[in-house]
């Protein structure tokens, strides 16, 4: 899941749906689904839905035209390297040093935690400043993507949706400060230098849409991960990659508060986001996840 410029995740669950459906007319008793990375927060939007159905409407307004006979429940679900929901990866990775949003090399220095006046590790009033402004310049992209929707759908002959690019959207701190909801992992991006990945042309979020951006990236996306799987009855498996550079023990948190007494974490000590470079380690995510299956 990068850069979808017209992904809905209503849609996404839509052909998830299609999936489950014809696993099960195919005979298989048990169907689970796994979430790796941002698919943690897409699966727990899928079954949410499945056991009951609140998204009958995109958050532009437009109805979904989901049912319920198009999602049908699975039997649980394992999520891998789990982001909380790209709305919750938005705010905390958009670059707030911006200060033009059609100028990718706009910079507000007391804002930039890559300047290097802003010394690692980073104090908490630096850190205070820096996420208000990451949530200010956040609600700015996302009253505009509103009201330009409303024009563009009040003009005649006017198309009902346009593309558009959010630059630099990934700053977060924890990339460079690993004193900061610290584990085992190494500076940078799961990408590579992070001011790099913040910089260049395609990143994610980078491109999208009026109504992708709605639905996967602002606040009135309706497919927060934990608040998702908070409302599902299923066994889950959480699989936690100690090395991760961009899910953190704040995240593992997050989602075992969530998941309640029927969720069931497991380490990958030293584990990076893909388990790139770790052949050893794919044999233990995999036992793992096959363990969860046969129990349920």
């Amino acid at each position: 899941m990068g850069n979808d410029t017209v992904l809905l995740m209503e849609r996404a669950i839509q052909d998830l749906g299609a999936g489950v459906q014809y696993l099960r007319a195919a005979g298989y008793e048990k169907v689970f689904l796994v979430g790796n990375s941002g698919g943690a927060a897409l699966a727990s939007f899928y079954q949410a839905q499945a056991e009951k159905l609140t998204a009958t409407h995109l958050p532009d307004g437009d109805p979904t035209h989901l049912h319920p006979d198009d999602l049908p429940p699975v039997d649980g679900i394992a999520l891998c390297a789990a982001h909380l929901g790209r709305t919750r990866l938005m705010r905390d990775w958009i670059d707030p040093s911006v200060t033009d949003e059609h100028d990718p090399l706009s910079v507000d220095p007391e804002l930039d935690m890559y300047d290097p006046r802003h010394r690692v590790l980073y104090d908490s009033d630096f850190l205070a400043r820096f996420s208000a402004a990451q949530k200010a310049r956040l609600d700015r992209i996302e009253q505009w993507a509103i009201d330009r929707l409303a024009l563009l759908r009040s003009t005649p002959g006017a198309p009902r949706d346009q593309t558009f690019i959010v630059y630099r959207t990934h700053a977060d701190p924890r990339c460079v400060d690993l004193s900061l909801d610290a584990n085992d992992r190494l500076p940078g991006s799961v990408w590579g230098d992070a001011r790099q990945v913040n910089y260049s042309a395609n990143a994610m979020g980078r491109t999208t849409s009026l109504t992708a951006f709605l639905s996967q990236w602002s606040s009135r996306s309706q497919a927060d991960g934990p608040a998702n799987l908070a409302r599902t009855t299923v066994p889950k498996l959480l699989l936690t990659y100690t090395g991760d550079q961009s899910t953190f023990p704040s995240t593992r948190d997050a989602w075992m508060a969530a998941g309640g007494a029927r969720i069931r974490n497991v380490d990958i000590v030293g584990g990076n986001h893909y388990l790139a470079g770790q052949p050893a380690l794919i044999p233990k995510a995999a036992d793992a996840i096959a363990e969860f299956a046969h129990a349920l």
